[in-house]
């Protein structure tokens, strides 16, 4: 169905992504673009942490966007996390994905993925890495975040890019974190490895 919601949501997240600079991103935002007014859209599951990820939407010094996100939740796609099968047990009870642009989601494509990820207040999610060019952007809440070597707070409106391979891993605050997540170059989940972590367990 049309929802002027997720219209809404994938125009700001065309405009967001369209500022990244890269050309995978820029390519990202058109196909956003792409889908606007189509026909895409199902009503969804209400998910469980759904009126958590609404008042953290709503909290002060969250990204505009966040309000978009929470406004078309009856029609985003929770728990569709293509990694699913391959994250630690701990860091799967913890997040959430809604894949939005890929090869087998709403809007089509078969060399980019885009999509919304939710994580549980006080929650870690240990070190990984993957084929795939990733790039974040909070939205809401933050986290303490390990990209490669850079280890600090982030918070709503940070971009953060991890190139291929590169570990990260992130450790929600108290609020817990809203975000979106973009993925170009090899995008095979068949890559995704969870990494030995001192921090986990």
């Amino acid at each position: 169905m049309r929802d002027q919601a997720m219209d809404r949501l994938l125009a700001a997240l065309a405009d967001l992504y369209g500022t990244e600079g890269r050309a995978e991103a820029i390519r990202t935002a058109t196909l956003l673009r792409g889908g606007l007014g189509g026909d895409l859209w199902a009503a969804q599951p209400a998910p469980g942490f759904g009126a958590a990820l609404v008042a953290l939407a709503g909290a002060e010094g969250a990204h505009p966007l966040a309000a978009l996100v929470a406004a078309a939740l009856p029609v985003l796609p929770w728990g569709t996390n293509p990694a699913d099968g391959r994250m630690s047990a701990d860091a799967a009870k913890a997040t959430a994905s809604a894949t939005l642009l890929g090869p087998t989601d709403p809007i089509r494509c078969d060399n980019l993925l885009l999509g919304l990820f939710w994580q549980r207040p006080d929650t870690y999610y240990a070190l990984h890495n993957h084929d795939a060019d990733e790039t974040y952007v909070i939205l809401a809440g933050g986290a303490e975040w390990q990209a490669g070597e850079d280890k600090r707070w982030r918070g709503p409106g940070e971009m953060i890019h991890h190139p291929s391979l590169m570990p990260h891993a992130f450790r929600a605050g108290p609020q817990g974190l809203l975000a979106a997540w973009r993925w170009s170059g090899d995008v095979n989940f068949q890559s995704y490895k969870m990494l030995p972590d001192p921090e986990a367990g």
